[in-house]
C-alpha cells in the first residue's frame, strides 16, 4: 500500500515513519510512505504557499493553486498504476472521526492521499476541486495535519497482512471487536505484591478466552458506555449465549456449594457420633463392679 502525504514538512513526516513496525514494514515492500512537499508547487521564487484570508482574521491560509497542482501531480502517477484516483483525505477537526471501522475501510485501498494542512487550513476551493474527505482524528485542534496524519497511516498499517509479526495482535486489539481490549500480564507471575489472575496460568484456552471477553466486556461497559450499549444491540445472539453461559456457571456453583455445605453438615454429624461413643465409653468404663 502507497500512502502519498501532502505536506509542508516531508521530514517530519519521513524521519517519523521510518522506524519500528512500519519502517521495517516497509523495508520488506508492503507499504510505502511518499512525502511530497507542497512548496514545490509553488509559483513563485521565495517558495510561498499561504496568504491572508479574505475578510480579515487572524493566521495566513494555504492558498489553493499549490495544493490543487500537488495533489494533481500524485494523482496522475496514481492513475497510471491503478487507473482510477486515490481517494484524498484531508486532515481537519470538521470532518468525520476516524475510527477503526474506517482504518479497515481504508486499508482496503490501494493507495491513498493524505493532505496536511497548516496555518488556518486551507483554501476551501482547493479541497472542493480535488473532492477532499475531510477526516478528524479528534476534538482538538492541531498546529498542523502532519500528526493525524501519521496516526491514520499507523491505525491503518496495522490492517495490512504482514505488518505485525502476529496476525492476532490486530485482531485482539481494542475495538476490532468492538469492545476496549482486555487487562494484558507478562512475566513475572508476581510483582510488586500483584498475581496474574490464575485462569491465564491454567493453560486453559476456552477459560481464557472467556475470561478475557468478561474482561473487555466490563471495561468497556464503564469507560465507553456508548461502545458497550452498540455491542450489545449489535451482538443480540452473543450476548443471550452469555446470559445462559453465567446461568449455567451459576447453577453448577450453587451445587459445588450445596454439595460443600452438605459434606461439612455430614462431617460434623460424624464428628459428633463419635464423640458421643468416646463420651458413651469413659462413662462406662467407670460403672461399679
Amino acid at each position: 500500500m502507497i500512502f502519498h502525504v501532502l505536506t509542508l514538512f516531508p521530514d517530519m513526516v519521513r524521519t517519523a515513519l521510518d522506524s519500528s513496525i512500519l519502517g521495517r514494514a516497509a523495508q520488506k515492500g508492503l507499504l510505502q510512505i511518499n512525502a511530497v512537499n507542497i512548496r514545490d508547487f509553488s509559483d513563485n521564487i521565495h517558495n510561498s504557499v499561504d496568504d491572508y484570508t479574505y475578510g480579515g482574521g487572524a493566521g495566513m491560509l494555504m492558498q489553493a493553486q499549490p495544493v490543487f497542482d500537488c495533489c494533481c501531480s500524485v494523482q496522475a502517477g496514481i492513475l497510471e498504476r491503478q487507473k482510477k484516483p486515490a481517494r484524498v483525505l484531508y486532515m481537519s477537526p470538521q470532518g468525520r472521526t476516524f475510527n477503526q471501522e474506517m482504518a479497515k475501510e481504508l486499508a482496503l485501498e490501494e493507495e491513498l492521499i493524505l493532505l496536511c494542512g497548516h496555518y488556518e487550513g486551507i483554501d476551501v476551493r482547493a479541497l472542493r476541486a480535488v473532492r477532499a474527505e475531510e477526516v478528524s482524528v479528534g476534538d482538538f485542534v492541531l498546529t498542523g495535519g502532519e500528526l493525524p496524519a501519521m496516526v491514520i497511516i499507523d491505525a491503518v498499517s496495522r490492517m495490512i497482512p504482514g505488518v505485525l509479526g502476529n496476525r492476532e495482535s490486530a485482531d485482539t486489539d481494542s475495538f476490532m471487536n468492538g469492545l476496549l481490549e482486555y487487562p494484558q500480564y507478562s512475566r513475572p507471575a508476581v510483582w510488586n505484591g500483584e498475581e496474574v489472575p490464575p485462569v491465564l496460568l491454567s493453560g486453559d484456552h476456552a477459560k481464557v478466552d472467556i475470561w478475557r471477553f468478561e474482561q473487555s466486556l466490563a471495561i468497556t461497559k464503564e469507560r465507553r458506555p456508548d461502545l458497550y450499549e452498540k455491542f450489545v444491540r449489535d451482538n443480540p445472539g452473543l450476548m443471550e449465549e452469555r446470559r445462559k453461559r453465567i446461568e449455567r456457571e451459576r447453577r453448577i456453583e450453587e451445587r459445588r456449594r450445596r454439595k460443600k455445605e452438605k459434606e461439612i453438615e455430614t462431617a460434623e454429624v460424624q464428628k459428633n457420633n463419635s464423640s458421643d461413643r468416646c463420651d458413651s465409653d469413659a462413662s462406662g468404663s467407670h460403672l461399679p463392679d
